[in-house]
C-alpha cells in the first residue's frame, strides 16, 4: 500500500537543497514516488494510508560511512590513551576475547543505538563472524557494507587465508537483503599491510567491481613511520600500490597536506571524516574545509564506540562542523547545507549508493527519519534546518524507515529487542574482564 507523509517539514538533501516547510512525501512500494509542498490532493485516498507529521520533520536516513561494531561492547573500557597504545594495550588484548556470541550481541546493540538515532546505513570493517553480522543487519532490515579488515604483518600462507576469506565475504552478500548489502575490500592500513599486498588487494577488488576501504593518515606518528619505513607518506604510498585505481574511501585523513589532498581529488577518493574519535585519541583535526573546497566527497564515520563514544551521527556532524569554523576562523568553512549532505548524500556517494538512497527524490529507495519537532531545543519553528544541524540529536527521532519499511516507531525497535540485547552485551562483558 502506498503511504503518503504530509504536513511536515521536508530536508531532501538534494542537489538544491529543497526544504519544504509545509510538504508531503509520496512513497509507493519501497522508493519515493513524490516530493512537494502543500496538501497532496491529487493523490486518490483508495489503497493509500496518510499520515500527519503535524509539523515534524522528515529527513533522508543518516549514513554512517566508518565503523567497527563488534567493538559496541568496549564502550568505556579505556579512556585517555593515544591510538597506538590504546590499540595495543587495550583494544587488541580484549578482542581477543570476543567469542562468536559477543561479537553477535555486540553488533545488535550498535544497530540498535543506530536506528534509534537515525542511522540507516553504515560500513563495518571488521574481521570476526563477518557472516554473522551480515545475516544480523538482514533481519535488522538495515542497509550496510559489510568488509573484512585486514591486517597483512603476517605469513604469506595466512595473508592469502585473509583476502580469501574476504573474497568469500564479498561474493555471499554483495548485493543480498534485497539489495540492502554490499561489500568493499579493505587492507586495515598502510602501516599494518605490506605495500604488495595492499596492491593485491586492490587488484582482487577492481575485479570483483568492488570499492576498497582504509584507514589512512590518522596520526602524526603514522605519517612519519610511514615516511621512515618505505619512503612515502601515506597517501603517496597508496596511491603507488594501485589502490586509487578504482573507487575508494579512505578513513581519518587527518595528517594531509595541500599535494595529498590533489591526489586524492584527482582520483575521486572519498573521505570518510571521524571527528570525535579523532578528538578523543589526539590524533587532530581533518582539514575538511579544504577537501570541500578541492571538491572531495567527504562523508562522517563514528568509528567505533571504543573511541568515540557513541552512535549518534547528528552530533557527530554538529562536532565536524563547528571544528571547521574554529580552526579556520571562518564562520562560513561549512554550511548548515554541507553540514547535512555530510551524513546524507555525501555518505551515499562515498559508499558507491547515491543512485539509491542519500536524500529524498523521486525514485530513489524509501530511506528516511522523522524527527520530533516541538521539544524546547528546537523552538521556536522555524529554520529546520538549522536547528536539525545545531540543536538536535539523536534523541529526538521518532520513527526509521529503510527501503520504505518501518524499523522504529516512535522511538522503539520493532526487529530488534534492545532489552534482551543490553542484558546480554553486559554479560558478556563481565566474562571478558574476569
Amino acid at each position: 500500500m502506498d503511504k503518503v507523509f504530509y504536513n511536515g517539514v521536508i530536508i531532501t538533501a538534494d542537489e538544491e537543497d529543497h526544504v519544504y516547510s509545509s510538504g508531503y512525501v509520496h512513497v509507493k512500494d519501497d522508493h519515493f514516488f513524490e516530493v512537494g509542498d502543500g496538501f497532496p490532493h491529487h493523490i486518490p485516498s483508495q489503497d493509500t494510508e496518510f499520515y500527519n507529521l503535524n509539523g515534524k520533520w522528515l529527513v533522508p536516513g543518516l549514513i554512517n560511512t566508518h565503523g567497527h561494531t563488534p567493538m559496541t561492547l568496549l564502550r568505556g573500557h579505556s579512556d585517555d590513551l593515544p591510538l597506538q597504545r590504546w590499540l595495543k594495550e587495550k583494544m587488541w588484548p580484549m578482542e581477543q576475547k570476543l567469542t562468536r556470541e559477543a561479537v553477535i550481541a555486540s553488533s545488535k546493540l550498535a544497530m540498535v543505538e543506530m536506528l534509534k538515532s537515525g542511522t540507516t546505513t553504515f560500513l563495518d570493517m571488521y574481521h570476526l563472524y563477518l557472516d554473522d553480522i551480515a545475516n544480523i543487519v538482514d533481519e535488522a532490515g538495515m542497509r550496510a557494507v559489510i568488509t573484512r579488515g585486514i591486517i597483512g604483518l603476517c605469513s604469506r600462507e595466512e595473508q592469502k587465508a585473509k583476502l580469501d576469506e574476504a573474497l568469500s565475504i564479498a561474493r555471499n552478500w554483495h548485493g543480498k537483503g534485497e539489495g540492502r548489502i554490499t561489500a568493499m575490500l579493505s587492507p586495515h592500513s598502510p602501516y599494518l599491510c605490506p605495500p604488495d599486498f595492499i596492491a593485491e588487494i586492490a587488484h582482487e577488488a577492481r575485479g570483483l567491481g568492488l570499492p576498497v576501504h582504509t584507514h589512512m593518515s590518522e596520526t602524526a606518528h603514522e605519517v612519519e613511520e610511514n615516511v621512515k619505513k618505505y619512503g612515502k607518506r601515506p597517501v603517496e604510498h597508496l596511491w603507488s600500490t594501485g589502490f586509487f585505481d578504482g573507487s575508494a574511501l579512505v578513513a581519518h585523513a587527518v595528517h594531509v597536506n595541500d599535494e595529498e589532498l590533489d591526489i586524492l581529488a584527482q582520483h575521486r577518493v572519498a573521505v570518510s571524516h571521524n571527528p570525535m574519535s579523532n578528538l578523543k585519541l589526539g590524533s587532530g583535526v581533518a582539514p575538511i574545509k579544504t577537501m570541500l573546497n578541492k571538491g572531495i566527497t567527504v562523508s562522517i564515520g563514528t568509528d567505533s564506540v571504543a573511541s568515540n563514544n557513541n552512535l549518534d551521527l547528528i552530533q557527530e556532524m554538529r562536532t565536524a562542523v563547528l571544528l571547521q569554523k574554529g580552526i579556520n576562523q571562518d564562520a562560513t568553512a561549512v554550511t548548515t547545507a554541507e553540514g547535512i549532505k555530510l551524513i546524507t548524500a555525501n555518505g551515499a556517494k562515498a559508499l558507491g549508493l547515491n543512485e539509491k538512497v542519500g536524500s529524498i527524490k523521486a525514485t530513489k529507495e524509501a530511506d528516511f527519519i522523522i524527527l520530533e519537532a516541538h521539544a524546547a531545543h528546537l523552538q521556536p519553528e522555524i529554520n529546520a534546518s538549522s536547528h536539525f544541524v545545531y540543536s538536535a540529536s539523536g534523541q529526538d527521532v521518532l520513527d526509521v524507515y529503510v527501503k520504505g519499511k518501518q524499523l522504529v516507531k516512535n522511538k522503539q525497535c520493532l526487529l530488534l529487542d534492545e532489552e534482551k540485547i543490553a542484558f546480554q552485551c553486559n554479560q558478556f562483558y563481565q566474562k571478558m574482564i574476569m
